[in-house]
């Protein structure tokens, strides 16, 4: 307990309180402890043991990495074997706040003569040959590319940074701002996520506090679906980022104390004042530093939490007005809902209870991405998924749509076909369950025809002719506009264009095949979505889908703005639509 607490002041401004916590608070902190446990937010230490296992035997796979890349350049056997390699961790395993399932992100620091291209080249091979390593893909175009896999059933986010030193030694410190010097972006991106956790730890000053009130956050951020960087809402950085800054404000109280004020401060933050841990700092490189007064697009951030680490950088960029209001009403719920409980009147519990975003919503749009193998679909998938934003933010400029609310992630399923027109009706949303299974992290790869084969009697012909298509849907609540008093007539809402310029943009991709990749996008009535997302309770009625007068609507953005223009040019938008239209296609309308 000794090295939780740091005596000096932290933060760009002095704290608010340094009351410590009475016993009711510490109390309430032991109760919110034992309902983590109870959600499984704490690993056995056999799984913990696991995770050190396959770090070591990463961390000895990019030494051999080097060594083989070394000793193809001519390097004499001794010199291959000292340029050395190192891996790190960061975010939520690096933080602490890691649970049972979570994954690790992997940071692996080569030297200067070894290109970082080989390392999506060589080090994908020498992956793919080991058999613990499963589900394996590589994003190398993303903005921080990575390598992504299971390793003994323990999902991993490996990215890459090349410095620019002959050895890299296992002492090696990555907080000295000179190893910037001299790398690409894209290295710079990959190694400030190691530097940014450090950074986060160091200007904490109650590290207990901070892991609890951070794993209740994130649990809630979970359970809440408002967890999610690619998507338009906030990474698991972010979020660690403000609980920091939280307890920066209150060095002295306890988890309960930092969760109550985490909401009731974030849910009347004058947004876009950022959130800083500490004040900018300037560095050896002639790169960009987060600065509105220098940049306009920084002035675009709708919530600017900035990272503390040399370059600093906005962590949430990607938030859209949708994604902030939908968060600021959140933060309003967590709000009551943690004052209800300092006062004795509630339970944790209730903090965490799931969205019901499939009974939010009348009307969804539906974003289907298929594939006919595994080792497409996750490529494919990974490539729609980041771009989906981008479709948000286009039916963010559609008149009457208040809101286009994201849902946080894909769902994932395999659908195995006997004819043709089961593939093809596959691609669009339409499946027979007999045939159809979820696929999660950790089983993608299972094979389901012996499961068939008892359920439904397979021919030996229609066994030796069944294909499978992997799909991922994503999905979009569409809250739109109430009719005004005295209005006739049937409304009509433009989707056409959006969904047209989203198909357009996906299939942009480099690596886009037509032949064995599809997409498709289609409007779906919220009593029509699949029965594993709503549950029996499907056909009751809906509740409205106003936003409370107390959340500040989304404004609408105007088309030339940076973000709605970073599709590529197409042709003028297709006529408007009837409202309640469908299109598998290219959208649809909605009433």
């Amino acid at each position: 307990m000794s090295n939780d607490k740091k005596p000096e002041t932290l933060g760009v401004t002095a704290p608010i309180s340094l009351v410590g916590p009475t016993e009711q608070e510490l109390k309430l902190s032991e109760d919110l402890v034992k309902t983590l446990q109870n959600n499984g937010l704490f690993e056995s230490e056999q799984d913990a043991q696991k995770r050190v296992v396959v770090l070591g035997k990463l961390n000895l796979m990019v030494k051999d990495f080097v060594y083989r890349v070394s000793k193809s350049k001519g390097f004499p056997d001794s010199l291959a074997k000292e340029a050395g390699g190192k891996i790190f961790t960061f975010g939520s395993y690096r933080l602490g706040v890691h649970g049972a399932g979570a994954d690790i992100d992997t940071l692996c620091v080569v030297p200067k003569h070894v290109e970082r291209e080989q390392f999506f080249t060589i080090m994908y091979e020498m992956l793919k040959e080991r058999s613990e390593v499963t589900e394996l893909t590589s994003v190398p175009d993303a903005y921080v590319p990575l390598i992504k896999m299971h390793f003994s059933g323990i999902p991993i986010d490996f990215v890459c940074a090349r410095l620019a030193i002959a050895r890299v030694s296992d002492d090696l410190d990555l907080s000295d701002n000179n190893l910037l010097k001299n790398l690409d972006e894209r290295c710079v991106r990959s190694i400030n996520g190691s530097r940014v956790t450090d950074e986060i730890l160091r200007l904490v000053p109650n590290i207990t506090a901070f892991r609890t009130a951070l794993r209740t956050v994130k649990l809630w951020a979970k359970r809440r679906c408002v967890y999610s960087n690619v998507i338009g809402f906030l990474g698991g950085v972010a979020w660690a980022m403000l609980v920091a800054r939280i307890c920066q404000l209150y060095p002295n109280a306890c988890s309960a104390t930092i969760v109550a004020r985490f909401f009731r401060i974030l849910h009347r933050w004058k947004w876009p004042q950022p959130v800083l841990l500490k004040n900018l700092e300037d560095g050896p490189l002639q790169v960009r530093v987060w600065n509105p007064k220098l940049y306009p697009a920084d002035r675009n951030h709708r919530m600017p939490i900035i990272t503390p680490a040399y370059p600093s950088m906005c962590a949430t960029h990607n938030v859209t007005d949708s994604t902030k209001a939908i968060m600021l009403k959140e933060f309003q719920r967590g709000e009551e809902l943690s004052e209800k409980i300092m006062l004795g009147q509630g339970s944790w519990e209730e903090l965490f209870v799931k969205s019901d975003f499939f009974h939010a919503y009348k009307h969804y749009l539906q974003v289907i991405a298929t594939s006919d193998s595994l080792e497409t679909q996750l490529k494919w998938s990974g490539l729609v998924e980041s771009r989906f934003r981008q479709l948000v933010l286009k039916l963010e400029l559609v008149e009457m749509l208040v809101l286009a609310h994201p849902y946080v992630k894909g769902i994932d399923k395999v659908h195995y076909c006997l004819t043709e027109k089961e593939r093809v009706d596959a691609a669009r949303g339409i499946y027979s369950n007999e045939r159809t299974f979820p696929l999660s992290e950790g089983d993608m790869e299972t094979d389901h025809l012996e499961l068939i084969q008892e359920k439904t009697g397979l021919t030996k012909e229609e066994r030796e002719n069944i294909k499978t298509v992997y799909s991922t849907t994503f999905y979009v609540g569409l809250c739109v506009e109430p009719k005004t008093a005295g209005t006739t007539g049937t409304r009509k809402l433009d989707l056409v264009w959006p969904t047209q310029e989203f198909i357009k943009l996906v299939k942009t991709w480099d690596n886009y095949d037509e032949n064995t990749m599809k997409i498709t996008v289609k409007n779906v009535k919220g009593s029509m979505l699949p029965s594993d997302l709503v549950g029996e309770d499907k056909k009751l009625k809906r509740p409205s889908t106003k936003i409370p007068a107390n959340v500040e609507q989304p404004a609408k953005r105007q088309k030339n703005e940076e973000e709605a223009i970073e599709s590529p040019v197409v042709q003028p938008a297709t006529p408007v639509v009837a409202a309640g239209n469908t299109s598998t296609e290219n959208g649809g309308g909605t009433n």
